[in-house]
């Protein structure tokens, strides 16, 4: 299948659709994300941990785009990183980096100290609170999740001044029920795990981008979206290579709706 068929103007697209670049005021507010938006909230006011978990594609790093845009940058100051399966030091080094802060030496206590400080001068000097949001976090090595908790002892463990959202694919919750990484596990006060969609939600989601591509009516036949929802197991982003591969079948063939054959020919094209 030719993939460079200029199916935008035979469809009348005003931007490509099904991508994953879109504005947070575009994200489909789901079910599962409206119960994520509670939990979030919920454990932010505790100054807790927070859990994300499902598997590639599932919608994991968008849900903590929808999260996190609710923040107010002059009330909280987001440190996002992104995980590595290197060392404690080298995660450090991530978080130092986002607050601004130079890292300096490969001492475990100095960066912890260091981090520490830097987040009640936030609280304290700037009246901004902290939220730590670390994506990738089943890519974290055992004895990072091991120490990651000291990161949020403040006075003797006794002020919540620095909230986490851990996200991951599932075997996160199988990493933390790890003994030695019980003391950070004892912080999670909320868990969402994200799942496929049903059928009647991916027709409501290939509509919605659609629309917010620039097309007002329904392209995608009946037995299309069935043949999306079950070759992407209900998962977003295949259902977005789904659904954009068999708009070009269809341009390809002239035809102005997209059919299950079109989805099967998209379907030859992807893993």
């Amino acid at each position: 299948m030719e993939m460079n068929t200029p199916y935008l103007p035979f469809f009348g697209f005003e931007k490509e659709p099904f991508t994953a670049d879109i504005a947070v005021t575009d994200i489909l507010e789901t079910d599962q994300l409206a119960a994520a938006k509670n939990r979030f909230d919920y454990s932010l006011g505790l100054g807790a941990i927070y859990l994300i978990t499902g598997e590639i594609g599932s919608g994991k790093s968008t849900a903590i785009r929808y999260l996190v845009n609710g923040l107010h940058p002059s009330e909280y100051k987001l440190v996002y990183v992104t995980a590595t399966s290197g060392s404690i030091l080298e995660l450090y080094r991530l978080i130092m980096g986002e607050l601004g802060m130079k890292p300096a030496g490969t001492s475990r206590a100095a960066m912890t100290d260091g981090i520490k400080r830097e987040v009640l001068e936030l609280i304290h000097g700037k009246k901004q609170n902290v939220v730590l949001v670390i994506d990738e976090a089943s890519l974290l090595r055992l004895e990072v999740f091991v120490e990651l908790h000291t990161l949020c002892q403040f006075e003797m463990d006794s002020k919540p001044y620095l909230p986490m959202v851990l996200a991951g694919q599932t075997h996160l919750i199988d990493n933390l029920r790890y003994p030695g990484c019980l003391p950070l596990a004892s912080r999670v006060v909320a868990k969402s795990h994200f799942i496929g969609s049903k059928k009647e939600q991916m027709q409501t989601y290939l509509q919605h981008h659609l629309t917010i591509a620039g097309i007002d009516r329904m392209l995608f036949e009946g037995d299309a979206i069935t043949a999306i929802h079950q070759g992407s197991g209900g998962i977003f982003r295949k259902a977005n290579h789904l659904a954009r591969g068999a708009l070009v079948a269809a341009a390809m063939g002239h035809e102005k709706t997209v059919n299950a054959e079109h989805v099967r020919l998209a379907a030859s094209e992807i893993f």
